[in-house]
């Protein structure tokens, strides 16, 4: 009996994809997307440029992740966030989106499908 316990819980942790700490999801990003002073230290964090936040320091070790698996192991909100962070780089930070796209994709196999997607999102 123990072995067949032991067994489904086994099953289902493998069944369960890992997901990303959500304990930043609760980070205002159109406040930090709406003032230029608080965005540039996360731009600069992620680039390796300036200190990170606890926070900044988290996305910059999950970022190529997620951009290889589409952010198959983000939240929901992370999702939402993800989206809005990337349009608002791609619209209003031209300069640094390439960057990141240097640094984080520089055989651009992922991100320009992003970008695609997420101008057609920002014109709407």
């Amino acid at each position: 009996m123990k072995f067949i316990i032991i067994s489904a819980l086994i099953a289902v942790a493998l069944a369960r994809p890992e997901q990303y700490t959500d304990k930043y999801d609760n980070v205002n990003v159109e406040e930090i997307l709406g003032n230029r002073r608080l965005l540039l230290p996360y731009i600069k964090c992620v680039l390796e440029e300036g200190n990170c936040t606890p926070d900044g320091k988290e996305l910059k070790d999950h970022i190529r992740d997620a951009l290889e698996t589409e952010c198959s192991k983000c939240t929901p909100t992370q999702k939402d966030a993800t989206r809005k962070v990337i349009a608002h780089l791609i619209n209003h930070e031209a300069d640094y989106w390439k960057q990141l796209c240097a640094k984080y994709d520089p055989q651009n196999k992922y991100t320009a499908k992003y970008e695609q997607e997420l101008r057609t999102v920002a014109k709407s």
